[in-house]
């Protein structure tokens, strides 16, 4: 006999429809998975064999072939468990139930156990926009499917609850959709612990306002870390549909905390200088993605900057031009998004006290040399602002003075970025730091005054074409934040400030 259950699949970050094909007929006995089965796949065979005995069924002893179609994707992940133990009863009689609308997703125990698997969300959404009316996802995903409207979940514990919902005996109640309400996250540390700093502060204030990437340079204890930790504090609130991206990407890493559903705060991703490339964009054998896409939406802070390998440090320079990146293997290529700030600190050198107004630097000049060429022109170049961050005197860390909270810097930070989402509405970008060249040119126009600043700047500095552009879109972000629509000199002279630092440190050696 022969039984279909559908399921789902992933490629990437996107979901796809999965047909589970089972034949049940005469010959010598064998189980044979096709449709190109990854090994989490094949193994399938023996948890479902065990599983139809452990709960009571017949495992039929025939010439078992199972087909997962399309087949000419490869399918991983042990998610395929639960629609092949009811492939299977159903070709072999056991079960008489109208699955034709139904899509199935789980993993089995021996017992029967529906277990928890990763990309639950995204392969929803997959289901919902490929017309399949139910779906059944283990009980510890419930939070995942709860969050998709327009389709009916349901979420179960066990198989027998499965089975007695599908032929009418004890029927079970689809999850109740949640409601999306962004914030920020428990306990996030505030500006208003940070004493000084009032030319990083502000640096931080644009890069949060136009979305802009941001390198840090300053002597050890200058508060560099401090200052990035903050940042998340005067991001705006995510919107519901770049949460739900989010919140996808990180199902399928399997990072979602247990009982959340969606990501309601911007990520803050902070990987250890020691993460290696693949970990950086993505990778594996089955391809999964790294820490430039679990920062989708939010932040990727790399403290250290040059302890980092050259490669992964490069690595990163694609990822940042093209908001995405794509992992490429044999059985084929996977994109996941990674539009992400990228906040990076360093010191000056190995000893860290270059340019120290006390203390002395220890280090060679070959020395200092050979640490900063760890950080690559071209990486530089992607920064839009680079910033100093002088040590803190004793006067400001002893003054009582309450220093600017976090509350207060996010309300001009989200008045700018509603200037700009209504600036851009029908551009297809959000922020500043996504203006393409030609939009640049549409609104970043110069005036006579502030073109002739650009220009001496582009000539005495001997910028690239990179950081022109850079320039002039931090520049709209500074004057989004005085609520100006026009690029004024003193906008463009505040934003080539915040691109001389690499000359200073990098050429000056």
């Amino acid at each position: 006999m022969f039984a279909k259950v559908k399921s789902l699949g992933l490629l990437g970050i996107e979901g796809y429809s999965v047909d589970v094909e089972a034949d049940v007929s005469q010959g010598l006995p064998a189980f044979d998975v096709v449709g190109m089965a990854g090994m989490a796949v094949r193994e399938s065979r023996d948890r479902v064999r065990a599983t139809i005995k452990n709960c009571g069924f017949t495992y039929p002893v025939s010439r078992i072939t199972v087909n997962l179609a399309p087949a000419d994707i490869k399918k991983e992940g042990s998610l395929y468990d639960l629609p092949l133990f009811l492939s299977l009863l159903k070709a072999s009689g056991q079960l008489k139930a109208d699955t034709e609308d139904s899509a199935f997703i789980g993993e089995l125990s021996l017992t029967g156990d529906i277990r928890p698997v990763h990309g639950v969300l995204p392969m929803i959404l997959a289901a919902r926009r490929e017309g399949i009316r139910r779906v059944f996802i283990p009980l510890q995903n419930a939070a995942e499917g709860a969050v998709v409207d327009g389709i009916d979940v349901y979420a179960a514990e066990h198989i027998t609850l499965l089975l007695a919902h599908l032929t009418g005996n004890a029927l079970l109640t689809p999850l109740e959709k949640t409601e999306f309400t962004p914030s920020t996250e428990d306990g996030i540390a505030d500006f208003a612990d940070v004493m000084g700093q009032a030319v990083p502060r502000r640096a931080l204030e644009i890069a949060a306002a136009g979305s802009h990437n941001v390198l840090m340079v300053g002597p050890p204890g200058s508060g560099k870390s401090m200052l990035a930790k903050r940042l998340p504090s005067i991001l705006p609130n995510m919107t519901r549909e770049e949460a739900l991206v989010t919140s996808a990407v990180h199902s399928i890493a399997g990072t979602l905390t247990a009982g959340k559903g969606l990501l309601t705060a911007r990520p803050f991703r902070s990987p250890h200088h020691t993460v290696s490339a693949p970990g950086l964009t993505g990778g594996g054998a089955v391809p999964r993605p790294g820490e430039v896409s679990l920062a989708h939406n939010g932040v990727l802070f790399l403290d250290e900057l040059p302890e980092f390998s050259r490669m992964a440090m490069e690595s990163l320079r694609q990822p940042l031009e093209d908001e995405q990146v794509t992992i490429s293997r044999a059985s084929g290529s996977l994109s996941y998004p990674c539009s992400f700030m990228l906040v990076a600190a360093m010191n000056p050198c190995p000893c860290g006290y270059f340019g120290h107004p006390t203390r002395p630097c220890t280090c060679s000049p070959a020395a200092s040399s050979r640490y900063l060429a760890r950080v690559s022109g071209p990486l530089l170049d992607r920064f839009d602002l680079h910033v100093e961050v002088p040590p803190v005197e004793y006067e400001q860390l002893a003054s009582h003075t309450k220093a600017e909270c976090s509350a207060d810097i996010r309300a001009r930070v989200n008045a700018a970025r509603a200037v700009q989402q209504e600036r851009y509405r029908q551009t297809g970008i959000g922020v500043n730091a996504q203006l393409s060249p030609s939009l640049l040119k549409r609104y970043c126009a110069l005036s006579d005054e502030a073109s002739a600043l650009m220009k001496t700047a582009f000539d005495k500095l001997d910028l690239s074409a990179r950081a022109y552009d850079r320039i002039l879109k931090v520049a709209r972000t500074i004057a989004d934040l005085d609520n100006s629509e026009t690029l004024q000199p003193r906008h463009v002279a505040e934003a080539i400030q915040y691109r001389t630092l690499d000359r200073k440190y990098w050429q000056e050696r």
